[in-house]
């Protein structure tokens, strides 16, 4: 009789578990008693029990020998009493681990998404505030149109590598403590493609791609301020082996203005006036995005006032409406005077005499009054 443990107690699922059943057990005790994750004296011989009732249990055929016959319906029907003709096991774990195991030669062959690209593009103040359509150039691999990827020389083909004969991976037996094991590596001889190219396409030169310019014009949205980033999606490289493209990031650069600085959706502007505009007002004019625009002083300004002038500043990006243009106002001394204006300002400086208005000391409410213009 036998001294094997009954297969379905080795994976801890009823004989009428269904194959999902006996993967999720088989996956669950393969992963605690793992050599690499388990260093318990026990544990590899524990491994490869739970292997061995997997590899019966997962295969129909074996499994309905099994149960009619037991350990002995397994000899000589592609059973293994000693589990050492197992050669699928990397294979059950490629299946079960998503990939533990795997090969190079399986990952590269496998589609993959094309390389991200980025580009930067230079805006105007004036362009980054209403927007424009810029047409730029971006220099990308594209699939080489001489011999449409392959690689070879029109009216020759590649061929199949002898070493591993297509598959881009090499198999070999290897014996372990847990008997016998395959060895997964990257075929040398084609770097895992499967094919070699005795004669490559002149065009390429057997890199299957070549880099081409790309003309494309970029949407700019109103509002978009500098460091910006659009995505145009899908025009970076192409994907490998059918994977997707990459997509392109355009990364805006917005020139400074003469006159106007930006903060936010406000648009900040200053403008100078002499005295005789802050004692006795005025009106002035401007400059707005819109173009120039009248400005009321009132009478006794003082420098540092700001006014604000709605809806002259900057569009938002994702609702309607635009911000203010913030003007503030310097008195400015006037560093020469004529003769004339310097008789006037001393009949002024008389009427108004020379005595000195202390500023009161302000306290946290009047300076928050002041920040916001109350």
């Amino acid at each position: 009789m036998s001294d094997k443990r009954d297969y379905y107690e080795v994976l801890s699922v009823s004989k009428t578990a269904t194959p999902d059943e006996i993967k999720r057990a088989y996956r669950k005790l393969a992963m605690q008693y793992h050599p690499d994750r388990n260093k318990d004296e026990e544990a590899a011989a524990r491994f490869k029990e739970i292997n061995e009732a997997y590899e019966v249990l997962h295969d129909v055929e074996k499994r309905q020998l099994y149960d009619r016959y037991g350990h002995a319906g397994l000899r000589g029907n592609g059973g293994s009493s000693d589990f050492s003709g197992f050669a699928g096991f990397g294979d059950i774990f490629e299946d079960l681990f998503g990939g533990f195991g795997r090969s190079g030669a399986s990952q590269r062959r496998a589609p993959r998404r094309g390389a991200d690209l980025r580009h930067l593009l230079n805006l105007t103040f004036e362009e980054a505030i209403f927007g424009v359509d810029k047409e730029i150039e971006v220099t990308r691999s594209d699939t080489c149109p001489v011999c449409n990827g392959s690689g070879a020389e029109p009216g020759t083909q590649p061929k199949r590598c002898p070493q591993c004969n297509g598959a881009g991976e090499v198999r070999r037996m290897q014996q372990t403590i847990l008997g016998a094991m395959v060895n997964v590596s990257t075929c040398d001889r084609c770097n895992g493609e499967g094919e070699l190219v005795s004669t490559p396409c002149h065009e390429c030169r057997g890199y299957k791609r070549v880099q081409s310019t790309h003309r494309m014009t970029v949407q700019v949205p109103a509002g978009v301020d500098d460091g910006t980033q659009i995505r145009l999606a899908g025009q970076g490289e192409p994907g490998i082996n059918g994977g997707p493209s990459g997509n392109l990031y355009v990364q805006l650069k917005v020139k400074q203005h003469k006159h106007f600085q930006r903060q936010e959706n406000d648009i900040l502007l200053d403008v100078r006036i002499n005295y005789a505009q802050a004692a006795l007002g005025d009106e002035i004019m401007v400059p707005t995005l819109d173009g120039e625009t009248t400005l009321k002083i009132p009478a006794g300004t003082q420098t540092g006032k700001t006014f604000t002038l709605a809806d002259k500043g900057v569009p938002f990006l994702r609702r309607t409406g635009r911000g203010d243009e913030l003007v503030t106002v310097h008195v400015m001394t006037p560093e020469s005077l004529t003769d004339d204006q310097r008789k006037l300002l001393k009949q002024l400086g008389k009427t108004l005499g020379k005595e000195i208005i202390e500023q009161p000391a302000k306290g946290i409410l009047d300076k928050v009054k002041d920040a916001f213009g109350v």
